[in-house]
């Protein structure tokens, strides 16, 4: 039977079918949903099950019912859409999804179709998927043509047949008393997979069904899974007795439902589920009816004539997609998501678009009317569903008196209006770009902070003198005009510019000139640069790249601290990346780091200000390395005056184009030649492009005494020294079980059986209960290694290289102090270094994250150093250990004595280093300890209040390493602060 078109009762739509459209937490596409189904002349009931309500629904739309359900929440779909079904007033219904648009023709086709065909269920049609780009929508064939009535008299055959060439049924129209009873079976406990496979086994099991021979949904793609991150072809084949037992039972609750008439005795009821599942699981594993395929893109790159359409080399014309009427539909819907923005993808992609449109309609010193419309044209021919650049673009034409485009482009911007007023303004200032953009705004000074740091800087002969050198191998003079703006439109100009360039000087310059031409060739610009870095009557020189973008007040505070720190040899700024889209990135370095430096010379060795005569005495540049030659001035600024006088200051100076993430033999090369000169035969080896890791080849093999604490705790120690001693590669090592007055019998016994000839471990007691820090000390001053590990009770190292690789820095003599990576169980890092002043404590570097991120810089991947590291596992040379006094067993007796120690070994002119290399499992958390925390305040008040290995313009609360609170600088106190030095 193929079924009767037509509504035999006559009545309107809005009394026979009733949309339920469902969202959770996403106001941007439930926004956009109700502007879709709005249209639709039928009863919309909203289930917003978000913990705020949306606004600009409720009392706007006549037709739409909004129901705020919070109670319910994410996991709670099922009881929503239990509660959605029991609203319902009219015989029929469709559940929606607020990502998915259902054609509206095809749901009255199929209302008819059921309103002709009492004994089907429910009716729907074909599924195209859609996946919105920032500039594109591309479009995949989602169902194959399939058997299209399921009209048998039998159920079961019903049943089969339809789980044989499965389409999900879920959001066809449905008659609501079969909702209602399928809801009110199901148990409340039911998974998403669960529910996805029983409401199609129940509803053909109950009536027939009907497939019509349209397009009828335009589907969201999911991105990485399925919705709801189901798994149903894992559930339906999945051969684990766990997935067994669950089909089983599943199968037993199908059978047994009163309601669901097949005919069946119940065991036979059984085996006609167990056998529909695995026609649906063998359906879904042979792509039987259901795939995945890109059919075409559709990208708006005119507006007037509408989207331009690129198909693929393969389409299927079986499908019934291929007509006017259905592409006219999609132009409709892509003018929606393009107007009405919201997902995940298509956002991420909009906001370096968003990003370079603020810059285009930012003013410039030297703008004219056509300059302003040629950069709006540039920002719109890029993005043009930006109203506001819509509404200024339009506004400056009809100001230039071109009518007719002024006009077009009103008519667009009405056409915009039209379907919503809202612009980008609030999704873009929650993105990173956004928040960024209006940090940096806080941070320029105004008119009178620039005329009173003008001021100061004049009564000191002007502050110091900057040597800009921009890199314009590429001739672009589009780019050497944006650094060279920005340059004009900064707060200081103490700088004379000289551009090496491969074109053609604009005008003829000499050196005397603020902004001088050289010409160069890709062959010679180094020994260009150092000719004229030589001649050079600057202080100071930094060297840039045409594109780089100067910040409005970066230069302003260089010139004012650099000028009340004349012993400063080199410093490095922060800066903002533009990534390969476009999107802003902050580059928030902490202090001068040598080991981050070295393992990432692609971020940290980039854009140094270096003081003349530095960079005279350590040779310039070296035309050996002219892909590195920064990270190359910089090691033989190193190596001729070590780490004295090398600063960071936690200010924006640039925006510039991130640097590639690439193989750099010059990087490669000079860090060999710098380890050599230490006199390293070192290994240099990349784990990622860009990244390096170095085995600095150490020839000794000292004896390493690893103390483990003991006080009652026997399982702890007995997981701690198996662990060690299983999983320990290098074989020169002791353990000293300190152990602190235990009086557990079976903790006596078990300490009494160690130290037996042969034994890796011996045992240390006190007699008498000590406090943490004098158990350490005590069993340090027993130990007979050179190195010395703290490592606690209830960790468990992981890698059998830990030792190899704690040695690997602590044997340099630059290094005192090294810290490891601690993890959970679930593989989730717990501590990844010390940040002091976070949370007004101390805090633990990248709490929470998944084992395998790599973090904010990378620092999660990469050795660096730090300003303390956890005790929970750190290594220390005993002769420095004894140097700096131990562990202090005042103040710090029973916490943070391991972050005293680590500030007495940086004051002692140490690096504290941490590595990724070493891996220990253990919670991580830190003690609470108010008093030993106010102590170490004020003993180390510097380091509490501005830790050298993070930064201050990065969040002081919460985990770290995100933008901290967008405010402006204090030009007043930095100046007070700089007269009276």
């Amino acid at each position: 039977m193929q079924g009767k078109y037509g509504s035999e009762s006559g009545l309107p739509l809005n009394e026979l079918l009733t949309v339920v459209l469902v969202t959770h937490n996403r106001p941007a596409f439930v926004r956009r949903a109700i502007k879709f189904y709005s249209t639709l002349p039928c009863r919309i009931l909203l289930l917003d099950s978000s913990t705020r309500v949306t606004d600009g629904i409720g009392g706007v739309f006549p037709s739409v019912d909004y129901r705020h359900v919070p109670q319910f929440g994410y996991q709670g779909l099922r009881a929503k859409l239990d509660y959605g079904v029991q609203q319902v007033t009219t015989p029929y219904m469709i559940f929606a999804a607020d990502d998915d648009f259902i054609v509206h023709d095809a749901i009255q086709a199929s209302v008819s179709f059921l309103e002709s065909n009492p004994d089907y269920g429910m009716c729907h049609g074909y599924c195209l998927m859609y996946l919105t780009l920032a500039s594109s929508v591309c479009y995949y064939r989602r169902d194959k043509k399939v058997c299209e009535d399921y009209s048998s008299e039998r159920a079961q055959d019903r049943v089969i047949d339809f789980m044989q060439q499965y389409v999900p049924p879920f959001y066809a129209v449905h008659r609501v008393e079969l909702l209602r009873d399928w809801y009110a079976v199901m148990p409340e406990n039911t998974s998403f997979e669960w529910q996805e496979i029983g409401h199609a086994y129940y509803m053909l099991a109950r009536s027939k069904a009907r497939l019509l021979p349209i397009p009828y949904v335009v589907r969201e793609a999911n991105y990485m899974a399925s919705e709801h991150n189901t798994e149903v072809m894992t559930t339906l084949s999945a051969s684990d007795a766990k997935s067994v037992s669950e089909r089983e039972a599943f199968a037993e609750l199908l059978s047994t439902l009163p309601s669901v008439q097949t005919g069946l005795d119940p065991a036979q009821g059984r085996q006609l589920a167990l056998d529909s599942f695995e026609a649906m699981g063998q359906c879904l594993r042979t792509s039987r009816s259901l795939t995945i395929e890109p059919i075409f893109e559709s990208r708006w790159s005119n507006v007037q004539n509408g989207p331009d359409r690129k198909f693929g080399l393969l389409q299927y014309v079986e499908m019934p997609y291929y007509n006017q009427a259905f592409f006219d539909l999609l132009t409709q819907i892509e003018f929606l998501l393009h107007a009405m923005p919201a997902g995940r993808l298509q956002l991420q992609g909009l906001e370096g678009i968003w990003a370079d449109q603020e810059n285009m309609m930012r003013p410039r010193n030297n703008d004219t009317a056509q300059s302003v419309v040629d950069r709006l044209w540039h920002a719109f021919d890029s993005g043009p569903f930006n109203r506001r650049v819509v509404t200024r673009l339009a506004q400056q034409l009809e100001l230039l008196g071109t009518a007719q485009e002024a006009q077009d482009m009103f008519a667009w911007s009405e056409r915009l209006d039209a379907v919503s007023t809202q612009d980008h303004t609030e999704a873009f200032g929650a993105m990173r770009s956004g928040r960024l953009l209006k940090w940096l705004a806080a941070r320029t000074p105004d008119a009178d902070e620039v005329a009173a740091t003008s001021r100061h800087l004049a009564a000191h002969n002007g502050g110091p003198q900057f040597g800009i050198l921009i890199l314009d191998l590429d001739n672009d003079a589009a780019k050497l005009q944006i650094t060279l703006d920005s340059l004009l439109e900064g707060h200081n100009h103490a700088f004379k510019i000289v551009v090496f360039t491969t074109g053609e000087p604009l005008t003829a310059t000499t050196e005397q000139n603020t902004l001088h031409f050289v010409r160069v060739t890709q062959a010679n610009f180094v020994d260009k640069l150092n000719q004229v870095a030589r001649l050079s009557t600057c202080d100071w020189l930094l060297l840039t790249e045409a594109g780089d973008e100067f910040t409005a007040g970066g230069l302003l505070r260089a010139g004012l601290e650099l000028h009340a720190a004349p012993d400063c040899r080199a410093v490095a700024m922060d800066e903002i990346h533009r990534d390969a889209h476009g999107a802003l990135v902050d580059v928030f370095r902490p202090g001068f780091n040598l080991d981050l430096l070295l393992s990432l010379p692609a971020l940290m060795a980039r854009h140094w200000l270096i003081r003349k005569d530095v960079w005279l005495d350590a040779g310039g540049y070296q035309a050996d390395f002219s892909k590195a030659l920064e990270f190359d001035l910089l090691l033989r600024i190193i190596e001729q005056g070590g780490m004295a006088w090398l600063a960071h200051l936690d200010e924006p100076l640039l925006i510039a184009p991130a640097a590639a993430r690439e193989e750099n033999a010059h990087e490669r090369q000079t860090l060999i030649r710098h380890l050599a000169t230490r006199g390293y035969k070192a290994q240099v080896t990349s784990d990622t492009p860009g990244t390096f890791r170095i085995d600095y080849r150490h020839t000794e093999r000292p004896l390493v005494s690893i103390i483990v604490p003991s006080q009652d705790n026997l399982a702890q120690v007995q997981r701690c020294l198996t662990a060690i001693v299983q999983r320990t590669r290098y074989t020169r090592y002791e353990v000293l079980i300190a152990d602190n007055a235990s009086q557990s019998p079976d903790m006596l016994q078990w300490l009494d059986g160690l130290g037996q000839p042969g034994d890796r471990a011996r045992v240390l007691r006190a007699h008498e209960p000590l406090s943490a820090s004098a158990l350490y000390n005590e069993a340090c001053r027993q130990a007979q290694g050179e190195y010395l590990v703290l490592l606690a009770p209830d960790s468990e190292v992981v890698n059998p290289t830990w030792l190899e690789s704690l040695l690997n820095q602590a044997q340099r003599p630059e290094v005192g102090v090294v810290g490891a990576k601690l993890q959970d169980r679930d593989g989730n890092v717990t501590q990844a270094g010390l940040i002091l002043g976070m949370n007004d404590g101390v805090g633990c570097a990248f709490a929470g994250e998944p084992k395998e991120a790599r973090g904010y810089l990378d620092r999660l991947v990469l050795e660096q150093n730090y300003s303390a590291v956890s005790a929970l596992c750190l290594m220390i040379g005993k002769a420095l250990f004894d140097e700096v006094g131990g562990l202090d067993e005042g103040v710090f007796a029973d916490a943070f004595s391991d972050v005293d120690l680590c500030l007495k070994t940086g004051q002692a002119g140490y690096l504290v280093v941490w590595t990724p290399q070493v891996q220990v499992i253990h919670p991580g958390t830190l003690p609470e300890a108010p008093q030993a925390l106010e102590a170490l305040r004020e003993k180390w008040p510097g380091a509490l209040s501005h830790d050298l290995a993070y930064n201050q313009n990065l969040a002081m609360t919460g985990k770290g390493f995100t933008l901290g609170t967008a405010r402006s600088v204090n030009w007043a106190q930095l100046l007070a602060q700089l007269s009276d030095q």
